[in-house]
């Protein structure tokens, strides 16, 4: 029997169920919690070195790389995929996607909350003189719609720089947008009232990633989901799983239906694809940089030698250190592989040199996701509200198929909004996208063909 049967959201709750009876049969919740970090654990985490096979990408640049990325996009055959189902939990600013920065708090209680209490210590964007008006001198969009309007801006540009028609050349792309249930119809409802900001609605598809109550023993020892429990997302790797189940991703029409797509039609479009592309809205550089045609051309060129993952690995901040995925050799596997941190044990980020900046390239992604739902991926738990919660992660399909870890010679550290610390760069960020030329024309423009 596979550890996980991922033919549906029914089937996978109860692979979930099975692995609990399991791995667990007789222990407690708070058993659990105390071994949580060795369950987790990746085998031989104390073996693993720094990594033997990173390719630095400066070394494989050509202009033919590049113009053949430039063409798989003019020709549709790149897979856009936008993660949104994030809760931006250590922000307490709401779901990611609906993060408007006219409504960042500007009090002492919130400053005071979530930085150190320190008025020198504080970022100057949050400075009463300099940094609010900041704010106000933003376009009115939220961070999940930055995101895909800056590819529309991209993509329309590229369109214009080849002679093409601009909105032939964004009829052909194909969107993925992941969103979680909270937000998901109020995204949905704003997609629509933007006309599919230019896409086609038939290559602009949707998945709501589900959520579930925590799993505990009953008084027989008997598991089950505890409906008293919270709802929790099953992290990344759920999300990237449940992509492979039946009825999931959707369509939308003009009234707002959901059109659920089979897997076999899903599959389809991925077979016609030469590289799925997954982005985290939370990623600062993609405001200005959506179309990245380095790392698209080199994932095309990998994937005709037989990678079916390409990974970009960056250097930890060493002055402010973050957890993430470890870029490491594994010696018992002999192959370079990323360990995600729930298997790392509670690493100290400083530990952490090599780190997975999660912007993945799928090429020829049928394969990869095909092997996925044959296979599943090892499911991680951590225990929170006395429930059991699993939590795969999708760097974890770094071990279904051969995988290029991919540098830069000069590597620039992670720059993304992930806590309040982040959010004076992300502001700059904002302002950067908003500065570009043409981009304003190009919302205002949206902002009054909406109305």
């Amino acid at each position: 029997m596979r550890a996980l049967d991922l033919t549906s959201l029914a089937t996978y709750r109860e692979s979930c169920l099975r692995l609990a009876r399991e791995q667990f049969a007789g222990l407690a919740i708070s058993e659990i919690a105390a071994r949580e970090e060795e369950y987790n654990a990746w085998p031989g985490l104390e073996n693993l070195s720094s990594p033997e096979e990173l390719i630095v990408l400066e070394d494989r640049l050509n202009d033919g790389l590049l113009q053949k990325a430039r063409q798989a996009v003019l020709e549709g055959r790149i897979f856009w995929e936008h993660t949104a189902a994030g809760e931006a939990t250590r922000l307490k600013l709401g779901p990611k996607y609906l993060i408007h920065p006219h409504q960042i708090p500007y009090s002492h209680d919130y400053l005071a909350e979530n930085f150190i209490d320190d008025p020198e210590a504080m970022p100057e964007v949050f400075s009463p003189a300099t940094g609010w008006a900041a704010l106000s001198r933003l376009l009115p969009l939220r961070l999940g719609a930055r995101h895909l309007w800056q590819s529309v801006f991209e993509i329309r540009k590229l369109a214009e720089e080849a002679g093409l028609d601009p909105g032939e050349v964004m009829a052909r792309q194909k969107v993925l947008l992941i969103l979680n249930e909270q937000a998901g119809q109020q995204i949905c409802r704003r997609i629509l009232a933007h006309n599919f900001l230019g896409f086609a609605p038939h290559n602009f598809l949707f998945m709501v990633q589900a959520s579930f109550h925590g799993l505990t023993p009953g008084a027989d020892g008997a598991w089950g989901f505890d409906e008293t429990s919270p709802r929790r997302l099953h992290n990344h790797g759920q999300m990237a799983m449940q992509k492979t189940m039946e009825g999931r991703i959707f369509r939308l029409d003009e009234s707002g239906r959901r059109n659920p797509l089979s897997r076999a039609e899903f599959f389809a479009l991925l077979d016609e694809t030469a590289d799925l592309v997954s982005y985290n809205i939370e990623d600062l550089g993609y405001l200005t940089c959506a179309l990245d045609f380095v790392t698209i051309g080199l994932a095309l060129e990998l994937g005709a030698q037989g990678y079916g993952m390409t990974m970009e690995i960056v250097a930890n901040n060493p002055l402010n250190p973050i957890k993430g995925g470890l870029c490491a050799h594994d010696p018992a596997l002999g192959r370079d592989v990323v360990v995600e941190s729930f298997r790392l044990r509670n690493m100290a980020p400083e530990s952490i040199t090599h780190l997975n900046k999660n912007f993945n390239h799928y090429p020829n992604p049928a394969k990869i996701f095909g092997q996925l739902h044959e296979e599943g991926l090892f499911m991680p738990v951590t225990v929170k509200d006395e429930a059991l919660y699993f939590q795969p992660v999708q760097g974890d399909m770094n071990l279904l198929a051969r995988t290029a870890y991919i540098t830069r010679r000069t590597p620039a550290p992670i720059s993304s909004w992930k806590s309040p610390e982040d959010t004076q760069a992300a502001i700059r960020a904002m302002a950067r996208q908003d500065g570009q030329p043409g981009f304003a024309a190009l919302i205002e423009a949206a902002m009054e063909g909406a109305a």
